[in-house]
């Protein structure tokens, strides 16, 4: 009999929703059954959530203004909490004692007021545990990945280049592999409106991505495109393509939540190890409630433990 993985949970800023859905997440049975868990995190915010020894190990961050009520919102010291349960998180999995990484969400700004030089998750692991760390998305059948991640749409002419197009495809299609698409069959979602409609709306299409496309041909690679993000999601659930390589943030992730029926979670390809998260923020306006859903949580942990290693 196969033993279990273990899974190291970073539990999120303490004043969000992270601990409430991890917790939530840990009492679920086909979660139980699939996996081991050592999460990370404050442990005043885990047990006002529900925590009990039963569900993991708990390793905890202590911080002396956790005594304190401190109400629902960034602040500097949950922000410290959380990235300190982040790196700790990271070490476990790095020095193999987890085999995979699932991270509750965190508050840009909390690290931001704790001045911690990462704006998210995706940018401290790229610094540390893989440089060209992929953001996608799975919903069951449902993938896709980011070429751009979080940037201004303005900025977005100078920041998707030909090299960048390549660079992502050629990672999402060893992603793909490596969830078991043998032959990954890739659709490349065109930046401008109606495909850039042959120049009209911008020529982004046929300078960029159709270069880059046929270079990634000669690679070997199974891609198609560029085609208008609109009908692209369309095909996409009809069960056209194994992948959608996105340009930005917005253009896969307004499709994917309308199109999924399933939790999505996000996945981090490309690191020394596999990094898996509920696709929700922090919600400080249900924290503390019992409103939070655990479904993206649950699903994280169990795609982290089929896919550990």
């Amino acid at each position: 009999m196969l033993q279990k993985p273990f899974i190291a949970v970073s539990a999120g800023d303490p004043l969000g929703i992270g601990p409430e859905v991890t917790v939530k997440a840990l009492q679920n049975p086909a979660v139980r059954q699939a996996c081991r868990v050592i999460v990370v995190g404050e442990p005043h915010s885990l047990e006002a959530a529900g925590f009990t020894p039963d569900l993991a190990q708990l390793l905890p961050i202590e911080h002396p203004n956790a005594f304190a009520k401190t109400k629902p919102a960034p602040c500097k010291w949950a922000g410290e909490v959380s990235f300190k349960a982040l790196q700790t998180a990271c070490k476990l999995v790095a020095a193999h004692t987890a085999k995979a990484l699932v991270t509750a969400p965190i508050s840009k700004q909390s690290w931001a007021l704790a001045g911690v030089p990462f704006t998210g998750h995706t940018e401290f692991l790229r610094k540390y545990y893989g440089k060209t760390a992929l953001m996608m998305f799975v919903s069951g059948a449902l993938k896709c990945a980011l070429v751009s991640e979080h940037f201004a749409i303005k900025d977005l002419h100078k920041i998707i280049t030909r090299q960048r197009i390549e660079q992502t495809c050629l990672d999402f299609n060893s992603a793909l592999k490596k969830l078991g698409v043998k032959h990954p069959q890739i659709a490349l979602a065109s930046l401008n409106p109606h495909g850039g409609d042959n120049g009209r709306f911008g020529k982004e299409e046929g300078q960029t991505i159709l270069p880059a496309m046929n270079y990634l041909k000669k690679h070997g690679l199974r891609v198609q495109g560029p085609f208008p993000a609109d009908s692209l999601w369309l095909a996409h659930k009809h069960g056209n393509f194994d992948g959608l390589l996105c340009m930005y943030h917005d253009q896969a992730l307004l499709g994917l939540k309308l199109a999924a029926k399933e939790p999505i979670v996000h996945v981090t390809a490309g690191l020394r190890f596999l990094r898996v998260s509920p696709t929700h923020g922090t919600a400080f306006d249900i924290a503390g409630k019992n409103l939070a859903d655990p479904q993206s949580m649950a699903a994280a942990l169990l795609f982290a433990a089929q896919h550990a290693g």
